[in-house]
């Protein structure tokens, strides 16, 4: 089991996953959304290939329109 921060509160995941099958399991895929993973901008291009572990500290911020 690992423990990571997302969005300052604590998560516990059953095993280490991508930052892609994160936000899969959280409902969060075909949103506008940037995700920082220890402080650095993880493009999207890169959310499967980048791995959570203990103690990562993860931000999604959504993107909002107006006009």
């Amino acid at each position: 089991m690992i423990t990571i921060s997302v969005n300052n509160e604590l998560q516990q995941l059953n095993q280490t996953c991508s930052v892609a099958d994160f936000l899969i399991e959280r409902g969060l895929t075909g949103k506008r959304l940037a995700v920082e993973l220890n402080r650095q901008i993880v493009p999207r291009s890169q959310h499967s290939d980048q791995m959570l572990s203990d103690g990562d500290k993860m931000e999604i911020i959504h993107a909002i329109g107006g006009g």
